[in-house]
């Protein structure tokens, strides 16, 4: 009882702190307002603006915008890997935005583990939460990379989901950053070269990758359910 008394303890003093610091310490409060802002108005102009603003700073700050956002559910990741190609070059710009991608993921992680699962129904909602639980149900251990491949999957949900579950964070983060990789590549090289309409036909390409791996992935876990019900059936003989 001392033990889970203590447990809740400490998460309410971390929830507590966290308050003060956005309430009562003024350069905190507006940074995080105006990246909300930023973030909300989808705008990779203002991204890249605000970001340009921290001059040699610039980088880190892209690195903690990008984990605000994967905190922030669903605030969009694309417009700041838009905004480091744009800035950075498409090759340094890709591994800022995934290495930093993968920094918020390993947060939301550890928070829902460590917070539970009331404090991400804050953070998200509990519409998209539940949505994500039957996702997990029905991929089971494939569930994590098929979302990463998706575009239309919001990631930083997947990332607090797991975190809910009994999975354990290496295969969580193996199968983040392998799916992560291509959709981030391909963002940073049209975000760094390309505009208009020619955009939009490029992610059209990449949505078509990524449903072409995912009918692979669905083919596979086809085979697997088909293999355990013919060992049950087997079992019941």
């Amino acid at each position: 009882m001392k033990n889970l008394w203590r447990g809740y303890k400490g998460k309410l003093l971390l929830l507590v702190l966290i308050g003060c610091l956005y309430f009562f310490v003024p350069l905190i409060k507006m940074n995080v307002n105006q990246a909300f802002f930023i973030l909300s108005n989808v705008d990779v102009g203002l991204a890249r603006d605000y970001i340009l603003s921290f001059g040699v700073w610039a980088p880190i700050v892209s690195f903690f915008l990008m984990i605000f956002q994967s905190v922030a559910a669903p605030l969009p990741a694309f417009i700041i890997t838009f905004a480091n190609a744009g800035l950075f070059g498409w090759v340094f710009g890709a591994i800022l935005s995934w290495s930093s991608a993968m920094a918020g993921a390993v947060l939301c992680f550890y928070i829902a583990r460590y917070l539970g699962r009331a404090t991400v129904e804050r953070f998200t909602s509990v519409k998209a939460l539940n949505s994500i639980d039957n996702f997990f149900k029905d991929y089971g251990k494939y569930a994590i990379l098929i979302a990463r491949l998706l575009p239309f999957i919001s990631f930083d949900i997947v990332s607090y989901a797991a975190g809910l579950t009994s999975m354990g964070f290496w295969p969580f983060f193996i199968a983040t950053g392998v799916g992560q990789l291509p959709a981030t590549i391909v963002y940073s090289y049209i975000g760094g070269m390309l505009t208009g309409g020619v955009r939009t036909m490029v992610f059209g390409l990449l949505i078509l990758f990524a449903l072409s791996t995912l009918m692979i992935l669905l083919k596979n876990i086809w085979k697997d359910k088909k293999k355990k019900g013919e060992s049950d059936l087997v079992e019941d003989l």
